[in-house]
């Protein structure tokens, strides 16, 4: 089964899930999208298509916890009932970005954290470090660019036509970042 096929058979159901959960369309969107590039990305491990479903909800679950956990926000795990279990010791893209983020130069670093994952406007994000707005867009253009450069770099990811980061994620023993 393809990616396209299982959005095509779940998108809509994984969606009303997530939205039951955090009850905001934006927020949604966005877990939806992390959730199917999760799916896109390890679909091949997975042994029994029966499972499928499950296991795109069990995906679609964690990217919920991690949401609530990111965003110091309060979640009723007893709705969050396990269907799968999950393995331990599996290697993901968030190992590698944990490595990469930390690989980052502090005056890269800040700014994009600030921006990125705190969601200030970059004029803010000036504001903060005390610095120009230019300066702060170039810090963090350049901190997203080392990023992708991180993923090619310890995973073997490359940019296709349209620039954007395309590929699978490494075994652990073959990556350079987590390794």
């Amino acid at each position: 089964m393809t990616t396209n096929q299982v959005w095509t058979k779940y998108a809509d159901d994984v969606k009303f899930f997530i939205l039951s959960k955090v009850k905001d369309i934006t927020v949604t969107d966005d877990l939806l999208q992390d959730t199917f590039i999760k799916v896109h990305t390890k679909l091949h491990t997975l042994k029994d298509i029966t499972k499928l479903k499950p296991w795109i909800f069990t995906i679609a679950r964690n990217s919920i916890m991690d949401y609530f956990k990111n965003t110091n926000q309060t979640f009723e795990l007893a709705s969050f009932e396990t269907e799968t279990t999950i393995e331990e010791n599996a290697h993901t893209e968030k190992d590698c970005l944990r490595g990469i983020l930390q690989s980052l130069p502090k005056k890269y670093r800040d700014p994009l954290f600030l921006s990125d994952i705190k969601g200030l406007k970059q004029q803010e994000v000036a504001d903060t470090l005390k610095q120009s707005l230019p300066t702060t867009k170039s810090q963090i253009q350049r901190a997203r660019k080392l990023i992708a450069k991180g993923f090619m770099d310890c995973c073997g990811f490359v940019l296709n036509e349209e620039g954007k980061l395309v590929g699978e994620i490494q075994d652990k023993d073959d990556c350079k970042i987590c390794h």
